[in-house]
């Protein structure tokens, strides 16, 4: 069982050139077509100051030039994502869109097996970086691998942590990670705080999702923490430190609220504070 299709979401930044490597790495690996897609989403600023002589003039001036700073970005972006094809040997395609970049991300990532994308930076001038996270999450119905905006990640998947709580959205995330950590050296799976009992983790938590990992050829070990008073996000990012992991593998939580969307607690602060790269299912 192999990815195909890989949806990778590029742009100018060095955390884009991070993403490229990491997704052209798989692709290899996976033997899977790689999607290269660029956003140009121009937004005018919110606070838009008119020139009583000729306001629409200079608006319209703006637009072009964020346009044409998309363009250039555009490509750049395109020769480095064409470099990448031939470095790693691997079949692909470019996708230039102009549009809201949340709503094209999504849109495009429903016809993968996996959308590559970037941790929100905090720094970044980069529109709307926040929310493509949560319209892929839950608008694409694909698995989502978010990659930090620090640090370089080579290639992932050799040394595995999977945070457990035996709720759907965890088995979602744990069976749609499966082509990416079928030749992981190791796995671990951690219960924070976990219920045994039929309606917690069964009476040996983290057993059953082990045996089943471990029919499909995986090394796994079984772990139990407590997460008082660092709580269950802490304890999975010191753990995910401590195995040297490359991946996290976790399920996404959200609810509906007032038309939106909303990511649960602990996966929100690990998305804000998370080290390694995260494969997150909803």
């Amino acid at each position: 069982m192999r990815l195909k299709d890989i949806l990778v979401h590029l742009d100018a930044t060095e955390q884009g050139a991070t993403r490229l490597r990491l997704a052209a790495d798989l692709a290899r690996r996976q033997d899977a077509h790689l999607i290269g897609l660029f956003v140009a989403d121009i937004r005018l600023p919110v606070m838009v100051t008119p020139d009583p002589g000729g306001g629409a003039i200079l608006l319209g001036d703006l637009v072009d030039t964020l346009r044409g700073r998309a363009l250039a970005e555009a490509a750049q972006v395109e020769a480095a994502f064409q470099d990448a094809l031939l470095r790693e040997g691997i079949a692909g395609e470019w996708r230039q869109i102009e549009g809201l970049a949340p709503e094209t991300v999504a849109l495009h990532a429903r016809y993968a097996d996996l959308v590559i994308i970037g941790q929100a930076d905090p720094e970044s001038t980069q529109p709307a970086a926040g929310a493509i996270l949560e319209a892929a999450l839950f608008s694409s119905g694909r698995p989502v691998l978010v990659v930090p905006y620090a640090g370089r990640f080579e290639r992932l998947g050799e040394r595995v942590l999977i945070g457990w709580n035996a709720s759907r959205e965890a088995s979602r995330a744990v069976h749609d990670a499966l082509p990416v950590i079928a030749g992981a050296s190791a796995v671990t799976v951690l219960s924070v705080d976990p219920r045994g009992g039929l309606a917690g983790h069964g009476e040996e938590p983290g057993a059953d999702i082990a045996r089943h990992l471990a029919r499909h050829g995986l090394r796994v070990t079984v772990e139990h923490m407590t997460g008082t008073g660092i709580g269950a996000d802490n304890a999975l990012q010191n753990r995910a430190a401590e195995l040297s992991a490359d991946l996290l593998v976790i399920g996404a939580y959200g609810h509906s609220r007032i038309r939106e969307l909303i990511l649960g607690g602990v996966t929100r602060t690990l998305l804000r504070e998370m080290t390694v790269p995260v494969l997150l299912s909803h």
